[in-house]
């Protein structure tokens, strides 16, 4: 009966997600418990379900026990588990987050609920219909959360997202129609057994691989298609950004693997190189184009969002590439950039926050006053460029490594030139936080709630006497004395916020040291669809 556990996962977010507005009726503030123990539960229904996975091979669930190809099979092996068990850990982190940074309100935590809901639906389901009808649950949800904060510029980045994002989905479709007329069936298996039949080389079975991954392009927010994201990530609720850059395209890149090796396979690009060689330049410019674009932003969050497009061309080309090296490259990566860019929104979040601040310039000196928030921002920088131990070192040695020995030279070096791009970025803000002194650039070095005294993450003062530590280079005659504030009034951050960011870059360096068990995890998917 352990198969149940898939609709679990599927279904306890979605029910949940009608309860803070059935509560809300009569009670006030009671979505995030709601959202809270439900994400709970959510991830203690994943950790059952790797066990099994991991211990005794897949789960396979039939909805309603009707048998593919007529019914939808809900499908765990290792790669899904993998995604599932990210989906639950971050969706539980944001919501612990979100109780200080919010937003809050009952119809919030509503529909982060149903996208955690359709986030594990696309991780798990079987069929490729299906897959579309919960790719347009979290793009739907998506949308609402990303206005969530009713602001101009917010509702802008929504509106943005809905229209590019449509048409994503009505690619992906259009795709998907495509392998119908020439199989006749929409379960996954059944299409890899159809298309042998039909032909790799057959003209709908083409035109699908190009509709679907075209809709998956800009799912993901492949460059040119990726305008959506630098607006959407940067003028979302600092919690939501945090959600969506960690899991929603990571999802959507989940399932370019799962469609592109379970349903097509390595036989289809082997047989329509023309295809797969334009598809993997494509990947390799977003690689070069978002690392450019992102090395010339001032706003953090905007410079992460460009970062994402050149991290998911990495998997992208990986996915491309087809050996076994890079494709583990592939869905490491995928893991380790989803709690990385996801801790990193979070930091920045703390720190907008806590200073009210959010481009590099206004980053001078931070260091001496969010000293925790700083250096786990410092080390999750470090783990994005790929600095050795980290998830980060892993998912891109895997991937060069991979291109080298698929003869994808040039690929190899876009990576390496990448790298050095993004070291390039991070270093401007490591420079900012320990290097350049605060001054009046700095908001006059003034917290921006009106205490008149600088905030702090719950640095050295916050365990001592209360006492504020003096700014970096000695008094700054800027800054009022000192006058204590109580935690409460500062800033809306929580000291649960800063032990997430910590946690989490903790956690990635930690993850650097186990590629050993990555590669055993992964292993019999790798070995099953190459």
């Amino acid at each position: 009966m352990t198969d149940v556990l898939l609709p679990l996962l599927v279904a306890i977010p979605i029910l949940a997600a009608v309860l803070p507005l059935a509560f809300g009726l009569r009670f006030e503030n009671v979505g995030w418990p709601v959202a809270a123990a439900t994400t709970l539960v959510v991830l203690v229904v994943a950790g059952g379900a790797a066990r099994e996975v991991f211990t005794d091979g897949p789960l396979y669930h039939e909805l309603g026990g009707f048998p593919r190809p007529i019914g939808i099979e809900l499908v765990g092996d290792e790669l899904s588990t993998l995604v599932v068990l990210l989906v639950a850990l971050v969706s539980f982190a944001v919501v612990l987050y979100a109780r200080t940074a919010g937003p809050r309100g009952n119809p919030f935590y509503s529909g982060y609920l149903l996208l955690v809901g359709g986030l594990m639906g696309v991780s798990l389901t079987g069929d490729l219909f299906n897959m579309f009808v919960f790719l347009e649950i979290v793009g739907l949800t998506t949308y609402a959360l990303v206005a969530a904060d009713r602001s101009g510029e917010a509702a802008y980045a929504a509106l943005k997202y809905l229209f590019i994002g449509t048409v994503g989905a009505s690619l992906y479709l259009i795709g998907v129609g495509y392998a119908f007329l020439a199989t006749g069936t929409l379960n996954m298996i059944d299409l890899q057994t159809a298309l042998a039949d039909v032909g790799y080389t057959d003209t709908l079975m083409q035109a699908a691989f190009g509709f679907i991954v075209a809709g998956f392009a800009i799912k993901i927010a492949l460059f040119p298609v990726h305008t959506w994201q630098p607006d959407a990530y940067q003028h979302a609720p600092d919690s939501v950004s945090a959600l969506i850059s960690a899991l929603v395209s990571t999802v959507a890149a989940y399932a370019l693997i799962r469609v592109v090796y379970t349903v097509f396979t390595v036989d289809f690009l082997a047989a329509n190189p023309a295809i797969t060689d334009g598809v993997l330049f494509l990947a390799t410019v977003s690689i070069l184009a978002g690392s450019v674009l992102a090395v010339s932003q001032s706003e953090i969050k905007r410079m992460l969002a460009y970062s994402s497009v050149a991290q998911f061309g990495m998997i992208a080309a990986a996915v491309l590439i087809a050996n076994d090296t890079a494709l583990t490259g592939a869905i490491i990566h995928l893991v380790g950039h989803g709690l990385m860019k996801g801790a990193l929104f979070m930091g920045a979040g703390v720190l907008a926050a806590a200073y009210g601040v959010r481009t590099l310039r206004e980053y001078a000196g931070l260091s001496a006053r969010a000293p925790y928030t700083a250096g786990a921002i410092s080390v999750l920088g470090l783990a994005l460029v790929g600095i050795p131990p980290s998830i980060g070192f892993l998912g891109k040695w895997y991937i060069a490594l991979g291109a080298i020995e698929g003869g994808h030279w040039l690929v190899a070096g876009v990576v390496f030139l990448s790298t050095l791009l993004t070291l390039a970025y991070v270093a401007r803000l490591l420079e900012k936080f320990y290097f350049t002194p605060a001054g009046v650039e700095h908001l006059g070095g003034v917290d921006p709630i009106g205490s008149g005294r600088p905030a702090t993450d719950g640095g050295s003062h916050a365990e001592g006497d209360g006492s504020d530590p003096a700014p970096e280079g000695g008094h700054d005659e800027h800054v009022p004395p000192a006058v204590p504030v109580p935690v409460s009034r500062r800033a809306g951050v929580s000291a649960v916020m800063v032990l997430l960011v910590v946690l989490a870059a903790v956690g990635v360096v930690a993850l650097g040291f186990g590629g050993s068990v990555f590669e055993s995890l992964i292993d019999p998917f790798v070995g099953r669809v190459l």
